[in-house]
This record gives C-alpha cells, structure tokens and sequence, in this order.
C-alpha cells in the first residue's frame, strides 16, 4: 500500500509539472517580456496598436542567444485598462509572472502608477511612448526610447507660433492626466515666452460633451485648438468641431496619431496637425511587413483599428522589443537586476531611427519630431518636413 501511494505521489507530481509549463518546455530555457500596455479604456485603441508593434517583431525573432544558449520568448501580457488605480495590480501580475524586462505603457499616468511596483520587485521596465519626464525622473529602474514632452511641447508651440502665424491659442487637456496636462504646460511655457497668448481649459474624467469648449476657443478669439487628449476624447472632439464649425486648425501630439482620428476626420473639414515618432514609408520594408502580418489575422487587424495603417507607436513597440533583446544579451543573463544594469549601455539601430540612452535618467537621445497632417480626402496622413533640433 505504501509503494502505490507513493506511486500515486509521484504520477500526480510529474501530471502537475507537465500542466505549469504549458506547451511543457523548459522554464529554464525561457525568457519572459512583461507587455504593460491598456488594452481597455481612454487609451486602449493606442495601447493595442503599440503592442501589435512588440507582437510583431516577436513573431519575426521569437528566440533570444544568452551566451551560447538560444532562449524561446514568452511575452506576458497585461492590460492596465488606462487606469491609474488599475496600473500597479498589472504590473504585479507581470511582476509575479517572473518576466526579466517590461515594455510599456502607452499613457504616462499609468506608467508612473505602475512604477513603484516595478522599483520594489527590481524589475526594469522600458517606456515606450511615454513622454512625461515623471515616467523616468529620479529613479533607475525606469527607462525610455521616445523623447519627452518638454521636447515635443516646444516643436508644437513653435509650429503653432512660426508655421501656423498664431498669436492666440486655446488649450484643452483632461483634469489630472499626466500626459495631456504635462504637454499642455510646456507648450503654454514655450508659446507665452514667443509672445504669444493662451486660453487653457480642463476638462473632466469621462466627459464626453465638448461643445461648450469649442465654443469658448471660437468665442475668445483663438487662432489654433491645442488638445493632446486621448484617441477617445479626439474623436469626440473631431465629431462635436465639424458640427460645430470650429473654424481653426487643430494641434495635437503623438496620441493624435492614429487611424482612429483619420476615420474620424475624413470627409470634414477639420484641420487637424500632430507631432510624431516615425512616419508610415520611412521604413519601407518594415511597413510592408507589417501589414502582411496584420492583413492574415482578423483579430489583429481589429486591434490595428480596422485596416493596415502603420501607427507610430507600432513602429515604437517593434523597436521596444528588440532594444530589450540587445539588453538581455548584453546582460548575458535573464535575471532581471542583470538585464537593468546592461540597458544603460545598449544602443540599437531601429526603423524609428538610432537608440541609446543619456545616463542621468536613461532617456533616449532623440532630436527629430515627425510632423503629420490628416488629409480628409483621402484618410490618410500628408508628411510634413520633420523637425530637427541640434
């Protein structure tokens, strides 16, 4: 009776193992990036587009050398629904996933939401689109591969000032979001000290009526509407400015770019101008296969917002995952206080163009802003001469 117990012990024990590695492959020879981005939410229809970038280039390079050892890479993903209060309960999830490096999020809110929970478990994480300074400012363990608000609010107040001829702009940004708040300020700091003038106005969480807004930018005078809000909210905006005869060109920054906004802005008359990280056919190669990969999956060109435009963050995300697979490398180890010691040094070259990062706060070193308009004829984005600050 005692062997056949043991028996049974030892049957159910290896039934266990079998079930906790899934396909049954080594843990050991796995290596895990955590996907910190919403796939719910205000910035849901950004934060899928940013992870079919990481998707993507994963599909194209699922393997990683770790000395003279060829890992398989798992992506573990985790939706922080856009929320602040849901962000640090995602990275927890991705944090007791065992991943060795996190990539995200769109929407710099939840990504300082979600930072301490990464510092305390040691586990670095690389921002991808996120702007604010915050994101990175004053820790170690929080890197970035895009360039900063304080950056992209200065090209935008100067186009607006230089470009655009305006003396008189309006502003409008969601009450308490780091990202539209944070950009609005250093385009109102930019922009006053050009001489210009400034109305600005919040708006709160979960409005969806921006009539009474579009009306005090037409009444007070205001030559250009600056809103850098979330896809969602620009769609509303969009929608309420065409019925409403806005009358004036429309800034806004990288969240802005997005097919969701061309959808809504084709066939208006709605001028609308963004600031970007990389422009569809600067990278020919990269564009045509991504939408071959994104045409063959319903689900993935439903998460791509419908068709096969190349968003900018998607080009982001692709770059994010192989920057982290040259860390892990570097670091010839998939322990996580490893992989964060390598990342100060490595540098890729990517089709958002070269990456490295200055070492006080692990930023990018990045000078070139694209500058996008909607055609309204055609849905689709016209290039305009980037920006190029020595």
């Amino acid at each position: 009776m005692k062997k056949k117990l043991l028996f049974v012990l030892a049957l159910l024990c290896c039934t266990a193992m079998l079930f906790a590695g899934g396909s049954g492959e080594d843990d050991s020879t796995v290596v895990k990036i955590g996907v910190f981005e919403p796939a719910s939410g205000d910035n849901g229809a950004g934060g899928k587009q940013e992870t079919l970038g990481i998707q993507y280039a994963n599909y194209l390079t699922p393997t990683v050398m770790i000395g003279d050892t060829e890992y398989s890479v798992e992506l573990v993903v985790a939706d922080n629904e856009s929320s602040n209060d849901r962000a640090a309960t995602a990275a927890a999830t991705l944090v007791n996933a065992d991943v060795s490096v996190v990539l995200g999020s769109y929407g710099s809110g939840v990504s300082i939401a979600g930072s301490d929970t990464f510092r305390i478990a040691g586990v670095p994480a690389i921002g991808i689109t996120c702007t604010n300074p915050q994101v990175t400012e004053g820790n170690t363990h929080y890197f970035r591969i895009c360039y900063l608000d304080p950056f992209q609010g200065t090209v935008l107040a100067n186009y607006a000032y230089d470009t655009l001829g305006a003396r008189k702009v309006y502003c409008l940004a969601k009450l308490g979001d780091d990202y539209s708040g944070g950009l609005v300020n250093y385009f109102i700091e930019r922009f006053t000290s050009l001489g210009g003038e400034v109305v600005s106005e919040t708006f709160p969480d979960g409005n969806s009526d921006f009539t009474s807004y579009i009306a005090n930018a037409k009444n007070s005078g205001c030559e250009v509407f600056f809103s850098p809000v979330s896809t969602e909210a620009a769609q509303l905006i969009i929608n309420q400015a065409q019925s409403q005869g806005l009358g004036m060109p429309i800034l806004a920054g990288d969240t802005w770019d997005s097919n969701v906004i061309l959808q809504a802005a084709k066939g208006t008359d709605v001028d609308v101008t963004v600031t970007t990280f990389y422009p569809e056919g600067a990278n020919p190669e990269f564009d045509a296969g991504f939408k071959e990969w994104v045409n063959a999956d319903s689900t993935r060109l439903s998460n791509n917002g419908g068709d096969d435009t190349v968003a900018a963050v998607t080009a982001m995300g692709y770059d994010a995952y192989y920057f982290a697979l040259q860390a892990i490398q570097n670091a010839g180890s998939k322990d996580p206080a490893d992989v964060m010691e390598a990342i100060w040094s490595t540098e890729i070259d990517g089709v958002t163009g070269h990456i490295a990062l200055e070492q006080v706060n692990g930023d990018a070193i990045r000078n070139t802003v694209y500058v996008k308009h909607a055609n309204t004829e055609t849905g689709g984005w016209d290039a305009l001469p980037a920006v190029v600050v020595e």
